[in-house]
């Protein structure tokens, strides 16, 4: 059949099973969304206040569910709007297409009105750009962007379409997505495996490290299986969050800069380190030269550019770890470690996560979050201390629960993801907890969920500072608070509803439950809540810049080091 070149986007994207888009029209793009418009009923297009949010609820609805995320812009200003987006997608492998157009052929290079090479300028963060410019070349492209982002390690792929493709003519012939084929990702042997199995049997002091990449294979079952197999402590990163249920006893908390006493010093005192889809971050190791210096450490990825390319190992597996693990399972004893697992339940409880308790905490606010929705909630975050005392104080029980930006570290993603949450699942609690200095980069993406009559809470963490930046600046560079203060008078709650929403204050601790109840009960708007907190309350543990993570430091530390 005979169909124009917005005619054969619409048909690829119901072919792959797209059921929402989110974006914004322009000019070069106008014919894509007139289709848009005659398919309503089948593609439900959500239209964000800023191309910003449309690429971070792509992600977030990609994040939340498995599936590619996709949105959409017009040339020029429009597609750079969604640059950060795609970096974010990018850093985190996260599958995103974004579908941008862009000038008629005969105007490319012509410094056209609202003209941007976006492929040029997205290069180094995409998995693969396409610039298609013949009507003809539109079904094949488009159908490979999906292929490339959800293949091996997912990530965003970009396609440009000029406006004359848009609008020409051509045959096009209707198609299936390829199955997807996990095992072509595969490249171990046999003997790699015996090699690894080898190395946990003859552990005393195992440790498992859980990263994104147990998220994004659907690996949970078979990591769960692993750790009750060999008996080993477990902790994750950011990403790797919901992999472990946080209720398990093995589990040890969050890794890193600002993870636990007990994964941290347990780490560093392992005799074997398995790490499962991670990349070894800066974030986790601090000092590489201290990392897990004692351990044999066993990479399983993916990805073979992240083998050896932060930390050395011992041993490798370069595969699917659903795969991996699936194969790997069978080799590896069944083992009790007793004493091992009593050494690190006392480090547990003699460095518990704690935090004050004379006034109102964001800890506290997200314990009682937590509670009140039975750690089943779907929580965005954006960046700074809120995000790490979420990490923190929610217990996620599964993965997909937790929605940051962990590689890129993107103050202003989280409502847009917690939005693309929403739309991806409806019969969800969907909270985003952000800080004041992220929220103001944000909060127009409020009306777009008023607009959609979408019930999620907004939670900011209103301390009237950059808290994070700050916590350095106290730490370490002598109080000197550049530029960190928020001086704005702004009422948070006013600006709310003004935009459609519902909105509350909380100051003191007993207000938590009411008001939390009153936002959990809303059915079709927004709800955002504004929590005061002290400007110097500070996330602990912390390491310090360039630090071994075993020194890991809390308030007491500090107060004992005067």
């Amino acid at each position: 059949m005979k169909l124009n070149g917005s005619e054969i986007v619409i048909e690829v994207l119901k072919e792959e099973g797209v059921d929402t888009v989110f974006g914004y029209p322009g000019g070069t793009i106008l014919n894509i969304y007139d289709e848009l418009y005659k398919h309503s009923s089948e593609i439900r297009h959500i239209l964000t206040s800023h191309e910003q949010g449309a690429s971070h609820a792509a992600d977030g609805y990609a994040r939340s569910t498995g599936k590619v995320g996709v949105c959409m812009a017009t040339s020029g200003p429009g597609a750079t709007n969604l640059v950060t987006g795609i970096a974010t997608a990018y850093m985190d492998s996260i599958p995103v297409v974004a579908i941008t157009a862009n000038v008629g052929i005969n105007l490319l290079g012509k410094d056209t009105f609202q003209e941007v090479d976006i492929v040029g300028i997205t290069m180094p963060i995409t998995k693969h750009g396409f610039i298609v410019k013949d009507v003809t070349d539109i079904a094949g492209t488009l159908r490979r962007a999906f292929k490339i982002a959800r293949s091996g390690r997912p990530g965003p792929v970009v396609v440009d379409i000029t406006k004359n493709a848009t609008a020409d003519s051509c045959e096009f012939t209707p198609g299936k997505p390829e199955p997807y084929d996990r095992k072509k990702y595969d490249h171990y042997t046999a003997e790699d495996l015996k090699k690894v199995a080898d190395m946990i049997n003859a552990s005393k002091k195992p440790f498992i490290y859980v990263g994104g990449g147990a998220v994004l294979s659907g690996a949970s079952k078979e990591v769960r299986a692993l750790i009750d197999r060999i008996d080993s402590p477990a902790c994750d990163s950011l990403l790797g969050k919901g992999v472990v249920d946080a209720n398990d006893p093995h589990y040890t908390g969050m890794i890193g800069m600002h993870g636990t006493k007990a994964s941290n010093r347990g780490v560093s005192e392992s005799d074997m380190l398995l790490t499962l889809g991670a990349r070894f971050s800066d974030r986790v190791t601090g000092n590489v030269n201290t990392f897990a210096s004692d351990a044999n450490i066993i990479h399983i990825d993916i990805d073979d550019a992240e083998i050896n390319k932060n930390v050395s190992t011992d041993a490798h597996i370069v595969g699917d770890m659903k795969d991996v693990l699936t194969d790997l399972l069978p080799l590896l004893e069944e083992r009790k470690h007793d004493e091992w697992m009593e050494k690190i339940r006392g480090i547990k409880n003699e460095f518990p996560m704690t935090y004050p308790k004379d006034r109102l905490t964001c800890q506290y606010v997200i314990e009682r979050l937590d509670a009140l929705t039975d750690s089943n909630a779907i929580v965005s975050t954006d960046v700074g201390q809120h995000q790490m005392w979420t990490a923190q104080f929610y217990r996620f029980r599964n993965p997909r629960q937790f929605l940051t930006s962990g590689g890129l570290g993107t103050m202003g993603y989280g409502l847009g993801a917690c939005i693309g949450a929403k739309i991806a699942n409806p019969d969800k609690v969907c909270v985003n907890v952000a800080g004041d200095g992220c929220f103001r980069m944000n909060i127009n993406e409020l009306m777009t969920a008023a607009r959609n009559k979408l019930p999620i809470i907004e939670m900011v963490i209103d301390n009237r500072v950059l808290g994070m930046v700050r916590q350095w600046q106290n730490l370490f560079y002598e109080q000197r608070y550049s530029n960190t203060i928020l001086e704005d008078e702004t009422d948070y709650c006013k600006a709310a509803e003004a935009m459609g929403c519902i909105a509350y204050r909380i100051d003191k601790p007993e207000e938590v439950d009411e008001v939390l109840k009153k936002a959990l009960a809303s059915k079709d708007k927004p709800v955002l809540i504004d929590v005061v907190i002290h400007e110097d309350d500070k996330v602990f543990p912390m390491v310090s810049p360039g630090g071994a993570i075993a020194d890991a430091f809390d308030e007491e530390d500090l107060k004992n080091s005067k």
